[in-house]
């Protein structure tokens, strides 16, 4: 396990910078079955974003996915470039973890730049932050940007993280979305928040470790688990992920031996099909002697669930959870 290690914070974007797409989990391929390009193209380029591919990111064998080799070059050449400010993901997959014993840390830790991406993307971001200290940030793949409907704020959290310096004081999205909307952008519903769920009262900050929780739990041993000591934990798992399995992940997350380090746990919204409750989340939480006296705010604006928030993996943040009230800021990133 990692011990800590300094943390470095990539430059900002700007107007007129240029970002590389890679696809170190699914291919392009995949996406472009559901050709939603024109709505991504028009707000990277409103942002004065440019955007570039890796020679590989329409790869795709019969794991929907390029070889191993491949996808390692084009993540090693985006940083490699002097002319590349940001790295944006294609999309997530399920094998982004088969990348780490072929990283090149040095190249990366020398090269820092905006690296953003969800879900399966995890695994990348978290072995970075091991072995780095570079902070990454859990947000929207470039395939995300491509929802016509019911976007916002989530490209307004993703400025707000990458483009700007000031602390980010998140407040819930008005309503959110949970479909297959790349299939069908005309018959969508949004569902209005109902808010946080504050499920255990405190208040704690701490550097940010976590991301989609399965996909955490796969470094679990290796030399690519981030430390867990004094860690706040943002967590979310998909629509795959019943209580049942949240529970022995974040079980075993929270029998790793620098647990008791944790000092608190923000947890993502859970897709409709999870049919987590509130109530069984309360159990699980109840379940954790690690979360014992610590601050666990849920029901928050990031996972499988659209608005997206964008936070810093390695970057800090401030959450204060009370009987009904709750407050999350992200304080360096």
């Amino acid at each position: 396990m990692s011990a800590h290690v300094q943390a470095i914070v990539p430059p900002k974007l700007r107007h007129g910078d240029t970002i590389r797409v890679i696809a170190p989990a699914r291919s392009r391929a995949l996406v472009m079955e559901h050709d939603n390009t024109r709505w991504i193209d028009e707000r990277l380029a409103g942002m004065g974003l440019t955007l570039t591919f890796g020679e590989h990111v329409d790869e795709d064998d019969q794991f929907r996915s390029g070889s191993i080799e491949h996808r390692v070059a084009d993540l090693h050449a985006a940083f490699a470039d002097p002319d590349v400010a940001g790295i944006l993901t294609v999309i997530g997959g399920f094998n982004s973890n088969e990348l780490l014993p072929h990283l090149d840390f040095d190249l990366i830790a020398a090269n820092p730049k905006v690296f953003c991406g969800f879900s399966d993307i995890s695994a990348l971001q978290n072995a970075i932050l091991a072995r780095t200290g570079l902070v990454t940030y859990s947000g929207p793949h470039w395939s995300s940007w491509g929802m016509r409907d019911h976007f916002e704020p989530t490209g307004d959290w993703f400025r707000a993280a990458v483009m700007d310096d000031a602390p980010i004081t998140v407040e819930p999205s008005r309503a959110w979305t949970d479909d297959l909307w790349f299939l069908d952008q005309d018959t969508r519903t949004a569902v209005p928040n109902e808010g946080w769920w504050p499920l255990r009262p405190g208040q704690a900050a701490g550097r940010i470790v976590g991301g989609n929780l399965a996909t955490l739990s796969l470094l679990q041993g290796t030399a690519y688990m981030p430390s867990l000591d004094g860690a706040l934990l943002f967590l979310e798992d998909d629509f795959e992920s019943d209580a049942a399995h949240f529970a022995r992940y974040l079980t075993s997350l929270l029998q790793l031996p620098d647990a008791d380090g944790v000092t608190g746990l923000v947890v993502g919204r859970f897709q409709r099909a999870s049919a987590v409750t509130r109530e069984a989340l309360d159990e699980i939480v109840a379940r954790q002697p690690a979360l014992s006296g610590k601050p666990v705010l849920a029901g928050v604006d990031f996972g499988h669930t659209s608005p997206l928030l964008t936070f810093p993996v390695g970057g800090t943040a401030e959450v204060a959870v009370g009987p009904v009230e709750a407050g999350l800021t992200i304080t360096r990133h």
